[in-house]
């Protein structure tokens, strides 16, 4: 059963009344084929004008959406031969971040994401896509990896940040998400990062500080969640619209800001409601940023990723 958000109640109503004609259409029932396709057509000019005008804060919740296709899935559809690492040989696995060797294309990749699941059970074993230390330590020794093998390295970030929990304070959180920024910096090999839902603080960087960045068309990406920045500027929570707005956390925001390379274009409503063809949009424009990269000397693109994260607020803005 389709999930709709708050602002889209009156596609859903719409998408009823279309369900409930067309059961009553079935073989013996009523020929209202006629109204069913101006019904539809209306549902679409609905969705179309819905959608070409999301506030930031309805952004977020589309990138949150539960249906929306998550690390995992791209993972499924884009990376052959798959085979999943664990554990950051210290301390635990953490399912928060999955990842391993792959092939993308026919080329051979190490593929890390930011996994949120997709039920209940999932997103428990997951922890919500929230890393603790030891997630991160999983992504530097993988980063590290791929730059032992010199195989490209391609992330899918999707997460409202790192877990904030004591046990991960003490086992030293702020250390593991520096080291992984710091290894993907360090890093011989390209690097491309895709924001596919959200982009959440350090948690989000440390697995997207890439030589290119991309994000979904109707992705976030910001320093701290809305509802975070309203109880911190006017400890209320629900000012998290007025917040959105002012974080600059869309897509637009920050190609306008160029803190993103490109804006992967999203099925009409969003990926939820067509995961396919979005996955396989992701799909190109990764190996479109990726090819040019494969030419240049490790040394040539450490140099290109250190420039482009120094140069952020420091560039005029077209």
């Amino acid at each position: 059963m389709r999930h709709f958000l708050d602002f889209e109640k009156p596609i859903a109503e719409l998408e009823g009344k279309i369900e409930e004609l067309r059961r009553m259409s079935e073989p013996g029932g009523i020929n209202i084929t006629d109204e069913i396709g101006k019904l539809t057509e209306k549902a679409d000019k609905q969705l179309r004008a819905t959608y070409a005008r999301l506030t930031p804060w309805q952004k977020t919740l589309v990138a949150r959406h539960p249906d929306r296709p998550k690390a995992l899935d791209y993972i499924r559809h884009l990376i052959t031969d798959y085979t999943p690492l664990a554990g950051d040989r210290a301390f635990a696995e953490d399912a928060a971040i999955v990842g391993g060797l792959g092939r993308f294309r026919g080329r051979s990749v190490v593929v890390l994401g930011t996994e949120k699941g997709a039920d209940t059970e999932t997103r428990i074993r997951h922890n919500f896509g929230s890393a603790k230390p030891e997630g991160y330590r999983k992504a530097r020794r993988l980063i590290e990896l791929a730059g032992q093998f010199r195989l490209p390295l391609l992330t899918f970030v999707d997460t409202s940040g790192a877990f904030p929990g004591i046990d991960a304070e003490a086992r030293g959180q702020a250390e593991a998400i520096a080291r992984s920024i710091e290894a993907c910096l360090s890093a011989p090999v390209p690097i491309v990062a895709t924001i596919i839902g959200e982009g959440g603080s350090g948690g989000a960087i440390a697995l997207a500080t890439g030589n290119r960045v991309l994000m979904l068309e109707h992705a976030i990406y910001s320093v701290i969640s809305p509802e975070g920045c309203a109880s911190i500027l006017w400890r209320d929570s629900a000012q998290a619209a007025l917040a959105a707005e002012a974080l600059k956390l869309t897509a637009a925001d920050l190609k306008h800001l160029r803190l993103v390379d490109e804006i992967i274009a999203e099925p009409l409503g969003g990926a939820h409601r067509d995961p396919g063809p979005a996955v396989h949009a992701v799909g190109t424009a990764v190996e479109n940023q990726l090819l040019p990269l494969l030419g240049l000397e490790p040394e040539a693109l450490r140099v290109q990723r250190r420039d482009k994260f120094l140069a952020m607020g420091r560039e005029g803005v077209a």
